[in-house]
């Protein structure tokens, strides 16, 4: 079955590029494109699209507008092409929280070339969006509402209480697909939970608006990174787009470690130099998690950590939406347990 596209974006460009891309697939193909959305919808009365590609901002009405418009009268798998620009970021944040379904980051230089070497992984994205048709994508109103307001006040832990450190680590990695299901994840932690370091494959200036965001919906502390920050319970850094995270040991405490560096497997932040440097420093006292996401990146980092005698979870393929990431790793023998989206964090508490 072939899944019908509909390229959203005042700009020719994006259009021309994404377009050749999806049509260069057997299974998908771009039907019909649109440079605003209310030209868009229009056309959409004729032929309702499987899947949007949507850009933030344009012309008569913005693709936030749109999105909702979408959610609310026939929910739809909502893919937003959007600029690395701060607010782009921030404006792609209240996205997800309306019912997008992921986010392709696009640079505002060397556009063409970029969309063009991604185009393998858009074209999964798309897929995975497809598959997803009929399940309900907006977030509930309570949620919206939280992250709306921001309420964090309440949320977040009391680190005067802590006196101590702990001494296990959790470490996780997830790439396409990883936003919703961390958002699940790390919602569902209590306070008490022991402290995470997390590496999302995201670009510059979109991770702290990300991290913002969870703030205010969980009970945890999240944090972008920064070099020096403790990992303690009830807290969770996430690794700056653009930079490495690693752990080590400083005396009782863990501390995270943030550097530029080398790509590695194409990635920076990469999981693998994330978990590489859990195995060495917390080894036994360490969860290791992989879930959804493309290429290989995280894989060899679990087996490590695994060797080193940390406990290590593998997200199943029914739940991730690219089994990329945890695929590799099970292929080595790098999971413990291999477990539902859903499992996750009961098995971490």
């Amino acid at each position: 079955m072939t899944i019908n596209v509909m390229v959203v974006d005042d700009s020719a460009v994006v259009r021309q590029v994404l377009t050749q891309i999806i049509n260069s697939s057997d299974d998908m193909t771009v039907y019909e494109v649109a440079n605003d959305p209310v030209f868009a919808y229009s056309k959409m009365q004729k032929q309702w699209p499987d899947v949007i590609i949507l850009d933030i901002e344009m012309p008569r009405m913005d693709g936030i507008t749109f999105l909702k418009r979408i959610m609310q009268e026939r929910p739809t798998p909502i893919i937003i092409c959007s600029s690395l620009a701060e607010k782009g970021a921030q404006l792609s944040l209240n996205a997800l929280a309306a019912g997008a379904f992921d986010i392709i980051t696009k640079p505002q230089i060397g556009l063409k070339g970029f969309l063009e070497e991604a185009g393998n992984d858009i074209k999964s994205v798309v897929r995975a969006a497809a598959k997803v048709v009929n399940m309900p994508l907006a977030r509930s109103s309570e949620q919206t509402l939280a992250i709306e307001q921001k309420i964090k006040a309440s949320e977040l832990i009391d680190l005067t209480e802590i006196s101590h450190t702990t001494d296990r680590v959790i470490a996780i990695g997830c790439s396409t697909g990883g936003t919703i299901a961390l958002e699940k994840v790390l919602t569902a932690l209590p306070r008490t939970c022991p402290g995470l370091a997390i590496v999302q494959h995201m670009p510059e200036k979109f991770t702290k608006a990300f991290a913002d965001r969870l703030n205010s919906i969980c009970e945890l502390e999240v944090l972008e990174a920064s070099s020096g920050d403790r990992i303690i319970p009830g807290r969770a850094l996430i690794a700056p787009g653009g930079k490495h995270l690693q752990i080590k040991r400083s005396g009782a405490q863990y501390i995270a470690v943030v550097s530029e560096g080398p790509t590695v497997n194409r990635h920076r932040p990469s999981v693998d130099v994330l978990f590489y440097s859990v195995a060495k420093h917390a080894n036994q006292n360490a969860i290791g998690v992989i879930m959804t996401g493309m290429g290989n990146d995280g894989a060899q980092g679990l087996l490590a950590m695994k060797k080193a005698g940390s406990k290590t979870l593998a997200q199943n393929e029914s739940s991730s939406v690219v089994f990329g990431m945890p695929k590799e790793a099970i292929k080595l023998g790098a999971a413990d347990n291999i477990v539902d989206l859903s499992e996750i964090a009961a098995l971490i508490k």
